[in-house]
């Protein structure tokens, strides 16, 4: 079987000799290079399966080669070696495409474990599994490469975009398209945790450190060892914990609450929010420091309406999901409710629409879903009912309503109350005739008349 092999290049001979026999114990051949031209030269011979380069070459820089090899080589990881606390170089290398980068002077386990995650790259997948990421849009097609392109190093990733887009699960199918697939993926709410306990969670803590640690516990960057961890809503870290987790990106090692020395974390961190990190630095609630640290590759996962096309597509996948109707016939939308929903906007983007369709399925009496049971004119807005009508001097209607203030739930279903207790009132209630004048399924009449308690 072949062995592996691995580009060197650093005009340090010693160096060179001290990682040759570290590879050569790990089963490696490796190839040397001093200058950018000999690397060049070597690299145009035969293509190595990893590169490792120095920083400062006499002719030259490695960041110079990261980006002709992004060109020529766009398939080979290369890492780079940079003096230690260099950490805009070592910033700049990761968004040219650098796999990972090492501080001189080198830790040769850190080495050992960079070079074995680099050398699983070439297991990256061509294309994300779809049936995790819906959608054929071309903003869609562009999270697709993207996803795979950052599966393919070890950049801290920050992901953000609104509410219910699926920033978890963009996070996830990047770690499961990587060389890390096989290690965990863990993901924490940072603004879950009450404030006291964050360090704990993410660190670690020593027996008798403090009231109630009852045992040593270990944190979720040591839990995660090997593969992922995604802290969601990073934005609600406090600013002292904000401190901690620089410090543990910039050495790759963790102290745990009581304990006095660091313990070494090999981890890729990702991150996501909805909010505006920049907004959150300018506003004093988050450490700059920590903004460029965390936020090396920006990913914006796109709001549902803005691919309004992959709704059908998304409905159907979910609808997949769930169970037969009595007669064991799959859930389907028509084509009214497809088009209805392509024209919603979906403030709550994919966990609304899985709230809609789930609602829809329970109060479904067949296997189609058409555009009633989506139920989404039933209640009508604050703006389109009208309380009491007057004309002006043009004769034009004038609109008064009272304004919702404090609690929009309760507002809105005083409006619905007052919409069906006037439909009722209509058709003398008779719930047949008042579901169909409001367009909506008698079942889900009798839902509504229960959840707002109107009795005959």
């Amino acid at each position: 079987m072949t062995r592996a092999c691995v580009l060197l290049v650093d005009d340090e001979p010693d160096l060179l000799t001290l990682l040759e026999m570290t590879l050569a114990r790990m089963n490696l051949d490796t190839r040397t290079a001093s200058t950018l031209a000999a690397a060049r030269a070597s690299l145009g011979e035969k293509t190595p399966d990893l590169c490792l380069t120095d920083m400062k070459l006499p002719d030259g820089n490695g960041l110079e080669l990261i980006a002709e090899m992004q060109q020529r080589y766009p398939q080979l990881p290369v890492a780079m070696m940079t003096a230690h606390g260099s950490v805009e170089t070592a910033i700049e290398a990761l968004k040219l495409g650098a796999f990972d980068f090492v501080s001189k002077p080198v830790a040769l386990d850190r080495l050992r474990d960079l070079v074995t995650q680099a050398l699983k790259v070439s297991s990256v997948p061509e294309a994300p599994n779809d049936d995790t990421l819906i959608g054929e849009t071309p903003v869609m097609a562009t999270l697709k490469r993207d996803i795979l392109r950052l599966a393919r190093n070890q950049a801290p990733v920050h992901i953000h975009g609104e509410s219910g887009v699926g920033k978890e699960v963009v996070a996830r199918l990047i770690h499961e398209s990587g060389p890390r697939s096989a290690g965990p993926f863990l993901a924490i709410n940072c603004g879950a945790i009450p404030s006291e306990l964050v360090e704990s969670e993410l660190f670690g803590h020593r027996k008798g450190s403090f009231t109630g640690a009852t045992a040593d516990k270990p944190g979720l960057f040591q839990a995660a060892s090997g593969g992922t961890l995604l802290l969601d809503e990073i934005a609600d870290l406090p600013l002292p914990v904000q401190v901690k987790l620089l410090r543990v990106i910039q050495e790759k090692a963790v102290r745990p609450i009581g304990e006095h020395k660091e313990i070494s974390v090999d981890v890729r961190l990702m991150s996501a929010t909805h909010k505006s990190l920049l907004d959150e630095v300018h506003g004093g609630r988050f450490r700059e420091d920590l903004y460029y640290r965390i936020n090396v590759i920006d990913l914006l996962v796109p709001p549902l309406r803005n691919r309004r096309a992959d709704i059908p597509l998304i409905a159907a996948h979910i609808l997949k999901k769930m169970p037969p109707d009595a007669n064991d016939r799959p859930l389907r939308l028509s084509d009214r409710a497809a088009a209805r929903l392509m024209a919603h906007e979906f403030p709550g983007n994919i966990r609304e629409l899985e709230n809609i369709l789930a609602r829809a399925a329970a109060l479904l009496e067949g296997h189609v879903i058409d555009t009633a049971d989506l139920e989404l004119d039933a209640v009508a807005s604050p703006e389109s009912h009208i309380a009491e009508g007057t004309l002006d001097a043009a004769g034009n209607s004038e609109v008064s309503i009272e304004t919702a203030t404090g609690d929009l739930d309760g507002y809105l279903s005083g409006i619905e109350r007052t919409i069906i207790e006037e439909a009722l009132q209509t058709h003398r209630w008779n719930r047949t005739a008042t579901a169909k004048s409001l367009g909506i399924t008698l079942r889900s009449l009798r839902y509504r008349l229960k959840k707002l308690g109107i009795e005959d």
